[in-house]
């Protein structure tokens, strides 16, 4: 059977990968042992920022746009209150040190993770840059998972450990040395390797929904079946 490896390269502080979110979802339960998360950083350290109005401006035309194209959600709550709320930082930083920290504790966290915490963000209006409030989400999806997680020294890991971020630090130059070598820039992206054959996908492959991707990889793994 041919052996499948799937890449997927994104920002928890990226609309269009909070576009991807119900695929990629999808494709961590169809081909769990399969799927790798890919942290590019492109919204931590030097590129996170102050939110400012003009950049809250900004983010929520392009919110805007992703909904329409997509149907996702950005709701009032999360322009209110994450948009224009006080003391916001745009840095996906602490997020990106959580998915790492649940990573080490079960791979199968990971994705649960991300998707709790970008309707956490887009939905409900929850500041996901802030240690706090991605320990508690964290506690509650590991707790949903049969895993004990203290959402308080959680996010006392997030705002200090050094081996955390380390390891974090590592992830993020492996993306970004993967997405130099393919010639690809930007995210979301998924990166679909059969048998040792390179597919890059992206856009309109990832927002189309779980059936259309599962499509194109099984075409490119030649009708790879969906259990592999």
């Amino acid at each position: 059977m041919n052996t499948l490896r799937l890449h997927y390269f994104f920002d928890p502080l990226c609309g269009w990968c909070y576009a991807s979110a119900p695929a990629i979802a999808g494709l961590a339960l169809a081909f769990p042992d399969s799927l790798e998360f890919m942290p590019s950083g492109l919204f931590a350290d030097e590129g996170a920022r102050e939110l400012s109005a003009d950049w809250a401006d900004y983010a929520w035309r392009n919110d805007q746009r992703i909904e329409q194209l997509t149907g996702q959600r950005f709701t009032s709550a999360y322009r209110e209150q994450v948009l224009g709320g006080a003391g916001v930082r745009f840095d996906s930083g602490p997020a990106n040190h959580a998915l790492t920290a649940l990573r080490e504790l079960d791979a199968d966290l990971e994705w649960r993770y991300l998707q709790a915490i970008q309707l956490a963000r887009y939905v409900d209006g929850r500041d996901t840059a802030r240690p706090a409030v991605l320990g508690a989400i964290a506690a509650q999806v590991a707790a949903e998972c049969g895993i004990a997680v203290d959402a308080a020294e959680f996010a006392e890991r997030l705002r200090g450990d050094g081996a955390l971020r380390q390891a974090t630090a590592r992830r993020v130059a492996a993306t970004r040395d993967a997405m130099r070598r393919l010639g690809r820039s930007g995210v979301p992206q998924l990166l679909v390797s059969v048998a040792g054959r390179q597919h890059g996908l992206s856009g309109e492959a990832l927002h189309g929904g779980l059936p259309a991707l599962v499509a194109t990889i099984q075409r490119l793994g030649q009708a790879l079946p969906l259990s592999a």
